[in-house]
């Protein structure tokens, strides 16, 4: 949620294509073991091309923009996606098809509006349990939420996981969740 990755010490830059939406971008698509560990970094002579998706580039700059200072276009973010996690999934998802899954993932789970359909939304503070609630009922799925604090020390919730199936193109139950700790309540922080 780009309220949250804002609203820290650390604070952001917004792209160089300007401010993103109010909406979650996608951090990452990754391949993960059963257990929650996972491969990374798999093949050293595939790097990012950006010519194998400059038909989803536009899809990209909206739906998974970087707010990582000093401001950049994205594609250096999405480049350390594909090295780092999409080279290990190579096998079952080029390049383009890599980016491609994720998007339309992201437009399934279409997170703001199961949240918003809750009465959820940014600006407030929210049970942990209806926002987990709120998506397992719009996804089919259950959720894990990770949050961040805020410059005061509150919780946010700042990532949201859902698992996918090795396609690249369902969403399943997961079988393992990462680890970190929200409190019961936690803020929605605005964009």
């Amino acid at each position: 949620w780009p309220g949250s990755y804002c609203d820290t010490q650390q604070s952001c830059c917004y792209p160089t294509t300007g401010k993103p939406a109010a909406d979650f971008g996608i951090h990452g698509l990754w391949p993960n073991y059963n257990d929650g560990s996972y491969p990374s970094n798999c093949d050293s002579s595939s790097p990012f091309n950006p010519s194998e998706v400059s038909d989803l580039k536009s899809s990209m700059q909206n739906s998974w923009p970087t707010l990582a200072c000093p401001s950049g276009d994205g594609e250096q973010f999405w480049s350390h996606e594909w090295e780092k996690h999409g080279t290990c999934s190579e096998s079952i998802l080029d390049q383009h098809a890599y980016f491609e899954s994720a998007l339309s993932l992201k437009q399934k789970a279409n997170l703001l509006q199961a949240l918003k359909s809750a009465g959820i939304t940014p600006g407030g503070s929210y049970s942990l349990k209806s926002i987990k609630d709120a998506i397992t009922e719009a996804a089919g799925y259950t959720p894990w939420i990770e949050c961040n604090k805020d410059s005061s020390g509150n919780y946010q919730i700042y990532q949201i996981y859902l698992c996918v199936d090795t396609s690249g193109s369902n969403l399943i139950e997961c079988p393992v969740f990462p680890k970190g700790a929200c409190s019961s309540e936690i803020e929605f922080p605005s964009f």
